[in-house]
């Protein structure tokens, strides 16, 4: 009787596997099977000086950045000296005081195209290796340009430091009630991901979030656990980005080694099920 209890349960295994697979329907995905510019009806650029110290400059619609060949993504990372389009001699900002960028990468995204509530969220990708380096799968709330960061929400899918380069790093930013930034996350432990592919993954629902590195599950976010925060900012929709950026002194990707640039961030596919 428990042989044969066990056969059945054999055989039923596929078949509930089938049937959750069936749950969710794919809505969205780019598997890159085609050459040059990533498809402009999918994805946007992020360009200039974007965010905090990054030593580097986002390029727009730039193919030595960012290309599609051989079925892949690739966004990469380049030491050289690019013209600044905001210099401004004597500024003291940032973004105009250099008249040349010590060197460029690109941001894509799908802001104004596509995003989403809710679903499973995934890409499989090869992070590039060496310090400095710092390549990012993520989102953020489509009101990020009306509201603001951190009351628009992020969620950090995937961020890895080649500083660091045995883990990966799984986020989620808000806003308390003071407009404050808090932050919820892992730095997780898993090996060596630049050697190989890998898919790295969020799962998101009404009650909170699991992220996953290929079929490990290392961090779950509750809602609940947002203290003198509204939870609502993870109940509406949120666009995809896709970065490689670098680092510097100033930075969380810490100081750039330009001996291993240019540095390539290679993605296979991205794909949105709900």
């Amino acid at each position: 009787m428990r042989n044969i209890f066990w056969a059945l349960a054999l055989f039923c295994l596929p078949i509930i596997s089938s049937a959750q697979t069936t749950k969710r329907k794919l809505v969205f995905d780019d598997e890159f099977n085609y050459s040059g510019l990533p498809d402009s009806t999918k994805w946007g650029y992020e360009k200039g000086f974007v965010r905090e110290a990054e030593p580097q400059y986002y390029t727009e619609k730039r193919l030595k950045n960012c290309h599609v060949d051989n079925g892949m993504l690739v966004i990469e990372g380049i030491k050289e000296q690019y013209p600044n389009p905001n210099y401004k001699p004597g500024s003291d900002r940032r973004r105009e005081k250099d008249e040349f960028a010590p060197y460029t990468s690109a941001s894509i995204n799908t802001f104004g195209k596509y995003s989403w509530t809710y679903g499973r969220i995934e890409v499989r990708a090869k992070v590039p290796p060496g310090k400095g380096s710092w390549p990012a799968f993520w989102m953020l709330g489509d009101t990020h340009f009306s509201l603001g960061w951190p009351r628009c929400g992020e969620i950090d899918i995937m961020e890895y430091l080649g500083r660091d380069s045995t883990n990966v790093h799984g986020t989620v930013h808000y806003a308390d009630s003071l407009g404050k930034h808090q932050q919820q996350g892992v730095a997780k432990m898993v090996g060596k991901p630049a050697d190989g592919f890998h898919i790295y993954a969020v799962d998101w629902d009404d009650k909170g979030m699991s992220f996953y590195y290929d079929d490990l599950k290392y961090f779950t976010f509750s809602y609940a656990s947002m203290k003198n925060a509204d939870s609502s900012v993870f109940k509406k929709k949120f666009y995809v980005l896709i970065n490689l950026a670098l680092g510097s002194a100033h930075d969380w990707g810490g100081p750039q080694d330009d001996s291993v640039l240019p540095a390539k961030y290679l993605i296979d596919y991205v794909r949105v099920y709900q």
